[in-house]
């Protein structure tokens, strides 16, 4: 475990065990087995925290090992850079990583960055899209009709999901089905298309046309199964039908 820089190190509970004095396993029992998996020996190793040894390890400590108890209080540890055992002994404990982890703030704030980053992408996009392109996005993103929103509604809305969900915006933007399945989702709104059989069928609903389209397969959306189908050879008049009685 070679480091260049000795630093003081701060550790905390996970989220899943918080409690306001947390004390963690120090030396192997029944209970609670405290081994390590050395992957060059290929050997389960005793791990034992003594503050007066240099190794985490017990087979490479002496007879006089001091074993104290380590102590979360309110959640956190501090572990100060003279005391390398221990933060040797936190590195491999077998709930690193389920009880406790180590605060990373360079590794935090860099994953705060890459997140912040997707966020202002995300919103670039959505300010920049023109009014007929909020309209795609919305019917796909809300799955809702939009023709009775106003301009600054479609914004507001779309800015929204971009904020709060804009990987998923970024990758609705990236679908190369993006038109199609909207202007399927359109279908439905202004009511050519229409489903029965709690949400099961898709059927027409045109002036001249009442026939079934299609059966949803088990667990398939409606829309999903409709735009689908719209895109399939079979489906390519019906397309083109429902295109020109929408004026699309």
């Amino acid at each position: 475990m070679k480091q260049s820089k000795y630093v003081d190190k701060v550790y905390k509970l996970t989220r899943h065990a918080a409690p306001l004095s947390f004390m963690l396993p120090t030396r192997n029992s029944r209970s609670f087995p405290l081994m390590h998996w050395d992957e060059d020996t290929g050997v389960n190793r005793v791990l034992r925290y003594a503050r007066n040894q240099n190794s985490p390890f017990e087979d490479e400590q002496d007879g006089n090992a001091i074993v104290e108890p380590v102590i979360f209080e309110d959640g956190f540890l501090t572990v100060s850079k003279q005391n390398q055992v221990l933060q040797k002994f936190l590195a491999v404990h077998p709930l690193n990583g389920k009880k406790f982890e180590e605060i990373n703030t360079e590794a935090d704030a860099k994953e705060d960055m890459e997140s912040l980053n997707v966020e202002v992408d995300a919103l670039i996009e959505a300010r920049a899209l023109p009014i007929e392109q909020l309209e795609v996005v919305y019917r796909v993103i809300y799955g809702r009709d939009c023709s009775k929103l106003s301009t600054a509604e479609l914004k507001r809305d779309v800015l929204i999901f971009a904020k709060n969900s804009p990987e998923a915006f970024l990758d609705v933007l990236d679908d190369p089905e993006l038109n199609h399945n909207a202007s399927t989702q359109h279908f439905f709104d202004v009511g050519v298309l229409a489903t029965r059989k709690n949400n099961t069928e898709v059927w027409f609903s045109t002036a001249t046309n009442k026939k079934k389209m299609l059966s949803c397969a088990y667990g398939q959306e409606p829309i999903a199964a409709a735009a689908a189908y719209l895109k399939s050879d079979k489906g390519i008049e019906a397309l083109k039908m429902l295109e020109s009685l929408t004026n699309m």
